[in-house]
């Protein structure tokens, strides 16, 4: 059976190590501030800024939630990222995703200050990690090289196969994974839904990352004996079992897989945390960078 890699306790660990730059930060008269800017009543949207806001009063980063209707227009969206570009007191903004499709989601995200963008979505983020430049990487990529490094499972010269290749997860984390540099150093495929054998490629990975959102479109039959699976799927199944009536489970047939893989995360508990703890991180590293300017 695969060891489980449990992200919540490799967040915790990560979070002790932000306390303290927190607190140093805090010595200089510098309190992290994070802003996150919420249109409309997505429930899972306001389950997962409740959880962000939760993570930053732990570690004592100052944070506020700009709640917007879902009728907002696109120019007062624009100017309230404007107003919070231009406030010293600010050091991340984060923008809650998806938004209303009146909106562009794209003149959003561009308009975001870049040494504020902790969600490191900003093009001129973007072009920085393409060319390995110090910048603010997307934090469930770096949640997911961090698990792996602190999982002690080694990238150099591996063979790494992603499925899935949104902007937010599969082509950011194959251009982290790819580049010459520790942590990294590896050969990176990148699948997606329109994969013709799919399998072809899966069986082939040393690590296999799942992260297209279908649910449990990855089964055992599909995984290298001995590869290290992480899933980064979030899908909501119908359990009538269950008190709410679903279930969450990953892209990964945890069960098969598990018998496979020599170690694996689980959904939930796997890269969720890490999502939430680089956050925090990009967050600290924006107060400290803003602080010295």
């Amino acid at each position: 059976m695969a060891a489980i890699i449990d992200g919540r306790q490799i967040a915790e660990e990560i979070k002790l190590d932000l306390k303290k730059d927190v607190e140093q930060l805090r010595n200089l008269n510098c309190v992290p501030n994070l802003v996150v800017v919420l249109v409309g009543k997505d429930p899972a949207s306001q389950i997962y800024v409740r959880m962000k806001t939760k993570a930053a009063l732990a570690l004592r980063i100052s944070s506020e939630t700009i709640d917007l209707p879902t009728d907002v227009t696109q120019e007062q969206l624009l100017k309230t990222i404007d107003s919070l570009n231009k406030d010293n007191n600010v050091h991340g903004i984060l923008v809650q995703l998806p938004l209303p499709a009146h909106i562009d989601e794209k003149a959003v995200i561009n308009s975001i200050a870049p040494a504020k963008d902790v969600d490191g979505f900003h093009p001129v983020n973007r072009g920085k990690l393409q060319t390995g430049e110090d910048t603010f990487l997307p934090c469930t990529p770096l949640g997911i090289q961090q698990m792996l490094a602190r999982s002690e499972i080694d990238t150099n010269g591996k063979h790494v196969v992603i499925v899935g290749r949104s902007n937010i997860v599969g082509l950011p984390l194959a251009t982290m994974l790819v580049q010459k540099q520790a942590g990294a150093n590896a050969t990176v495929t990148v699948c997606h839904t329109g994969t013709v054998g799919l399998d072809n490629h899966t069986k082939n990975a040393d690590i296999l990352i799942a992260a297209a959102g279908r649910a449990g479109m990855i089964a055992g039959p599909m995984i290298k004996e001995g590869a290290v699976v992480i899933d980064v799927g979030v899908n909501r199944v119908d359990d009538p079992s269950s008190d709410k009536g679903y279930r969450i489970v990953g892209d990964v047939e945890f069960e098969s897989a598990s018998i496979v893989a020599s170690a694996i995360t689980p959904v939930p508990g796997g890269v969720g945390p890490m999502t939430i703890a680089m956050l925090m991180f990009n967050t600290v590293k924006a107060a400290r960078q803003l602080s010295q300017a």
